[in-house]
């Protein structure tokens, strides 16, 4: 009787495993289905401010220089929470092995997850906690806006010549190296014969086009990070609850099992029971009347 309460109780246990993680599939699901259309939205954002860009720097790309010993800022961004399987393995394992990655090269850790894999990095200058939601994410870009004045002040800002994003990318299905600063200076001649007409001077437009663009691709590489992320978990939960659902079909088995050893065992009692009165009422002396 014991050990058949106690596969019960672990079957019982077994059970709310099994919601927690559906759960958790169902949350990883409604994100994935909001980021779907968030998405959308930036993808048509950046490609026009990336045309706006090559249209302006096909004729001021004079005003974009970068100094012979520039720092090379690295945002590497990790996930907040765990089970989704090897997303920060994969972001780990493609920074250590990226050719462009030396010495000289700063790097900031957005996931406390991803975080914990560059403890003994020394080129760590900085993290910072991630998200979990995408309503969340514009918490995180906040944040990574004042590490990112805090290494202005303590780098000089036109040091850090480069900055880029190391992340998943949902379209590539893969870990990409993006680079955000300085904007991407078209190779080819201009598609028109005069320089844009301006209200400002060209180099506070480029100033201005630079913060837009930023504060836009950031959005986009958090979101795309997020639903692979989520797609991810998906994948995780869904795997992680089938081997559950084996695990409770084997030990509803053993259940059995022992239930009908039980019920054997209770047989023979009677049997045996039954076969003891019968020998006892065979044995007894008659009885004799007066």
């Amino acid at each position: 009787m014991s050990k058949r309460h106690d596969i019960k109780t672990h079957i019982g246990t077994l059970g709310e495993i099994k919601g927690i993680l559906s759960a958790m599939k169902n949350l990883a699901l409604l994100e994935i289905r909001k980021l779907d259309v968030f998405l959308s939205t930036q993808h048509r954002v950046i490609t026009s401010i990336e045309s706006l860009s090559h249209d302006f720097l096909g004729f001021y790309r004079h005003l974009q220089t970068v100094p012979d010993d520039f720092e090379h800022l690295w945002i590497v961004i990790g996930s907040e929470r765990g089970f989704c399987g090897d997303f920060n393995k994969m972001l780990t394992e493609f920074v250590q092995t990226h050719d462009n990655l030396d010495d000289n090269s700063l790097l900031v850790i957005v996931g406390n997850q991803l975080l914990t894999k560059f403890t003994d990095d020394r080129r760590v200058v900085a993290s910072i906690s991630g998200h979990s939601v995408s309503e969340e994410i514009q918490v995180t870009l906040l944040h990574l806006a004042e590490i990112l004045n805090q290494l202005q002040q303590q780098f000089k800002f036109e040091k850090i010549g480069r900055i880029s994003a190391v992340y998943h990318d949902n379209y590539e299905k893969a870990v990409r190296f993006r680079q955000l600063l300085p904007l991407e200076t078209p190779q080819k001649a201009p598609d028109f014969a005069y320089p844009p007409q301006l209200q400002l001077k060209p180099s506070q437009f480029l100033a201005q086009l630079t913060d837009q663009y930023l504060y836009a691709a950031l959005h986009q590489i958090f979101y795309s990070s997020l639903m692979v992320e989520n797609h991810m978990r998906l994948e995780h939960m869904e795997n992680a609850i089938h081997r559950l659902e084996k695990n409770v079909e084997k030990l509803q088995l053993q259940y059995n099992k022992v239930r009908q050893e039980e019920i054997t065992e209770e047989i023979e009692i009677i049997l045996l029971s039954a076969e003891a009165l019968s020998d006892t009422q065979t044995s007894a002396p008659p009885r004799h009347s007066q």
